[in-house]
């Protein structure tokens, strides 16, 4: 492969990605680079022949890499991406902070930004993606982001430049999101804790979080997600339809639609990208049949299939 600038951060050849993902499936990544900071992404990214793909890749929560891997430089950012700083009502954040962890500190200073807790994931993906939980979304709390481009500026990214919408955003091709500012509510912290509370041991009683997952497999059929409120109503949400098509806890090879919630897909083991995959694609095909409706993926799937 092509040259690669030297960075100060670490870069690895070849790296296995399986173990960087939730599903714990997929090949290799043709290298994978862990920057220092933002300065030396920057660089590193400047330097970069053109012609090399770039991947930024979070905690993998929502991901399938393929089992042949991945033909880019796969960017994972680490201890210099994560921390997180409170001013008033705004929160600046790492692209490496876990959701969950912004909301227990936001939720400390009085910050009402609840809905992230329950959410997998990073901060970069969450933007990038415009999570949400409980009727609410990132889209909502945003402020602006920090990234790097493909050819190694560091910009200031609006909501305007970013163009929410639902389960994604406009970021060009190779950008790589550093930081973010977000703004919630003024809430107390015994309230927001409490409600943070609930909203897990909802979670919990309702979603296979012990099993290896990689959140909701398809967007719901009316282009929205489930608020978790009273008046939700429940006629097109994706697993009613993947019920309806008799597909709640069907297999193929270690992978499985889930007995709890149907809309998740388990690896129960030893499945490949390529179970998962299939599996994903003939829920899609039964639900089509059954009831017209055309489910779309929400876990993001990536790479090159395996060459056997």
């Amino acid at each position: 492969m092509t040259d690669l600038p030297t960075p100060r951060g670490k870069l690895t050849l070849g790296k296995e990605l399986s173990g960087l993902t939730w599903l714990r499936v997929g090949g290799p990544a043709d290298y994978l680079f862990q920057p220092a900071d933002v300065q030396d992404l920057a660089d590193f990214l400047k330097a970069l022949p053109k012609d090399v793909a770039v991947f930024p890749m979070g905690v993998g929560s929502n991901l399938i890499v393929r089992d042949g891997g991945l033909r880019a430089v796969v960017i994972r950012m680490g201890r210099g991406f994560n921390h997180t700083e409170i001013e008033g009502n705004r929160v600046r954040v790492g692209a490496a902070a876990l959701d969950a962890q912004v909301a227990r500190k936001a939720a400390a200073a009085g910050v009402d930004l609840t809905f992230l807790r329950t959410i997998p994931g990073a901060i970069g993906g969450a933007v990038r993606m415009n999570a949400g939980c409980y009727g609410s979304y990132t889209a909502d709390v945003f402020v602006e982001a920090t990234a790097v481009t493909r050819e190694g500026e560091i910009v200031t990214l609006t909501a305007e430049d970013l163009k929410f919408q639902y389960r994604q955003t406009e970021l060009p091709e190779g950008w790589v999101i550093v930081e973010a500012v977000l703004e919630g509510p003024s809430g107390d912290p015994e309230v927001l804790a409490a409600r943070m509370e609930d909203q897990l041991a909802k979670r919990d009683a309702t979603q296979p979080t012990k099993d290896r997952s990689a959140g909701s497999t398809f967007r719901n059929p009316a282009g929205f997600s489930s608020t978790g409120k009273a008046d939700d109503v429940h006629d097109l949400k994706a697993w009613k339809v993947i019920d309806d098509a008799g597909m709640r806890g069907a297999r193929i090879g270690g992978a499985q639609m889930s007995e709890m919630h149907s809309n998740f897909m388990i690896n129960t083991g030893d499945a490949t990208a390529s179970d998962l995959e299939n599996l994903g694609e003939e829920v899609r095909k039964r639900v089509f049949q059954n009831s017209g409706i055309e489910l779309q993926w929400e876990i993001m799937r990536v790479g090159e299939p395996s060459a056997d």
